[in-house]
């Protein structure tokens, strides 16, 4: 057969057009249905943590011995039982704590002040390098104090004889299928919530001083 024959014969076959085209078109389908899927799971993810933190504050606010007498008393055994649920609920998948961090903080008013607000105490846990984004321990007991807890122009505050447990999470995000699908490296998640019961605010107290419970540092870095 000639080649001109055969040229003739191959611009007019139709028989493997659509075959073609599908191999043109598979890798763009591939990769937008990656890319759906990473994205949902990223969404998921987000939804996760933001949970995590509302439960963290709500658990946080709940916590303390009950007694009609007086005011509840906080430990720090309770504080180290709030911290391990959050991993314990975000699972294995999550690993919550090595590849992110828990700050848990208490925004009071400082003492003899009718609303000066101030972080009176904070417990962290994981293992990412990263400090809270609103305050240390401490910060607003001099000066003008803190406006409050939160982004610019939304932030919670306490008032007089009360807290707020102000929880931050900060996450690196771990990718489902890789990290050549774009996705956000960082995610984070805020709450708050009041403290439920007339609460003990002088101090987070030991229930053995003589064997005291582990002290959630927020300058260690682990999980």
């Amino acid at each position: 057969m000639s080649t001109r024959i055969l040229l003739k014969r191959l611009a007019g076959a139709r028989s493997g057009v659509a075959m073609t085209e599908f191999a043109l078109a598979l890798p763009l389908l591939f990769t937008a249905g990656l890319v759906g899927v990473e994205t949902a799971y990223q969404t998921a993810i987000q939804m996760e943590i933001s949970q995590l933190a509302v439960h963290v504050a709500d658990n946080a606010s709940r916590i303390g011995d009950t007694s009609t007498l007086r005011d509840r008393k906080i430990y720090e055994s309770d504080i180290l039982d709030v911290l391990t649920g959050a991993d314990v609920q975000g699972g294995d998948r999550l690993g919550l704590y090595e590849h992110g961090r828990v700050i848990l903080s208490s925004l009071e008013v400082v003492p003899d002040t009718d609303d000066q607000q101030y972080i009176h105490w904070q417990r962290c846990k994981g293992k990412k390098q990263v400090q809270s984004g609103y305050g240390d321990a401490g910060d607003g007991l001099t000066g003008s104090g803190l406006p409050g807890m939160g982004p610019k122009g939304e932030e919670v505050i306490a008032f007089k004889g009360e807290a707020v447990m102000f929880v931050e999470i900060v996450y690196d995000y771990q990718p489902l299928i890789g990290d050549f699908i774009p996705h956000r490296e960082t995610m984070s998640a805020t709450a708050a919530f009041n403290v439920r019961d007339s609460r003990d605010l002088s101090q987070i107290y030991q229930r053995d001083p003589g064997s005291p419970d582990t002290v959630a540092n927020c300058g260690a870095f682990d999980s």
